[in-house]
């Protein structure tokens, strides 16, 4: 059996009658609200992402993380806040991502709260950049029942990896997946689906080829090419490709890059979707790093409250009528489309 196969039956046993449901109601909704171009909002997400920490031992230089560049406090998710936010949620829940910004093996409760996500019946994924995938850990993540493992691997050589994932170690994310492969075959485990995310770049875009043999070296299970969001794009960037298909810009008539995607006026994943920050804040995706839009604080009200409540669909109604306007969604191209 394919291990895409296997990680596609993995994922449909999570279903739930209860589960279904809601995702029919989040689909209706959306699609009314496309239609009438009001607000309308049934059902409650289908997936979160839930922040473990925001602190990373990288500097890559597109990140807020590894920039130390946010505004907002810094810190880790308390493991009680947790599983508080997660019996709210389970029963309608389908998939938890376990990242949003930092390196989520940094928080030292991060497998437990994986272990209490997986008890529930909820298929869960990480995003790693590998660093942490000790023996142990490995071992660890095994055991938790993580789903499905992105490993960033953007580059397969030193020189090449560290143009962007600065202090970071090519051999010490290589052996970690190494570990993670080892344990899964100890243990006779399916899971964690392991992902090779290779951020296309230009100083790595030579390299696609070879990050797909280093993946079939080590056992990996899958390659993932991911195109790279630049800040500062309008005058040309050095990291965007000379590939354009991995590029999310192209340099019009006026000699000034754009993003390629056209800004719709709706998004999927103000239906389906939200970011829970690691101290409870509600905010809309995952482009919004740095919590600017707040749309709720999980410390005083239900979350079923802040999904339902107005400035949550004050936002979603923004949206509709210009989504140009709202900054984080400028540099987007994704959320406007069905299962982004």
């Amino acid at each position: 059996m394919s291990l895409h196969i296997k990680d596609s039956i993995n994922f449909v046993s999570k279903l739930r009658p209860r589960r279904i449901l809601n995702l029919l109601k989040l689909l209706s909704s959306f699609y009314v609200t496309k239609w009438t171009r009001k607000p309308i909002q049934w059902g409650i997400p289908m997936t979160i992402s839930i922040e473990p920490t925001t602190a990373c031992n990288l500097r890559c230089p597109e990140c807020p993380s590894g920039l130390r560049a946010f505004t907002r406090e810094t810190g880790n998710l308390k493991t009680d806040f947790f599983k508080s936010t997660i019996n709210q949620l389970y029963k309608d829940l389908i998939y938890l991502i376990f990242y949003f910004q930092g390196e989520p093996y940094i928080n030292p409760h991060f497998l437990e709260m994986v272990k209490y996500a997986s008890e529930k019946g909820i298929y869960t994924i990480t995003s790693t950049n590998g660093h942490f995938l000790n023996d142990e850990n490995a071992k660890k993540t095994i055991e938790s029942g993580l789903d499905r493992m992105i490993i960033s691997v953007d580059g397969t050589t030193q020189e090449v990896y560290e143009n962007y994932r600065k202090e970071g170690k090519l051999e010490s994310v290589l052996q970690g997946a190494r570990n993670v492969v080892k344990w899964k075959k100890k243990m006779k485990s399916n899971t964690p689906h392991i992902i090779f995310q290779f951020l296309v770049v230009k100083p790595n875009e030579h390299q696609i080829p070879e990050i797909y043999n280093l993946a079939d070296e080590i056992g990996v299970d899958e390659v993932k090419l991911k195109t790279a969001q630049v800040y500062d794009y309008e005058n040309g960037n050095e990291l965007i490709p000379t590939i354009e298909k991995y590029a999310r810009y192209k340099k019009g008539d006026d000699g000034k890059y754009h993003v390629k995607n056209k800004l719709l006026n709706h998004c999927w994943k103000l239906w389906h979707a939200c970011v829970i920050t690691w101290d409870g804040m509600v905010v809309p995706c995952c482009f919004d790093k740095d919590a600017i839009h707040r749309l709720g604080d999980l410390k005083q009200d239900s979350f079923k409250k802040i999904w339902q409540d107005k400035k949550y669909q004050a936002f979603r109604a923004k949206l509709l009528t210009g989504r140009d306007q709202i900054d984080i969604c400028t540099n987007c191209t994704e959320g406007c489309k069905v299962w982004a």
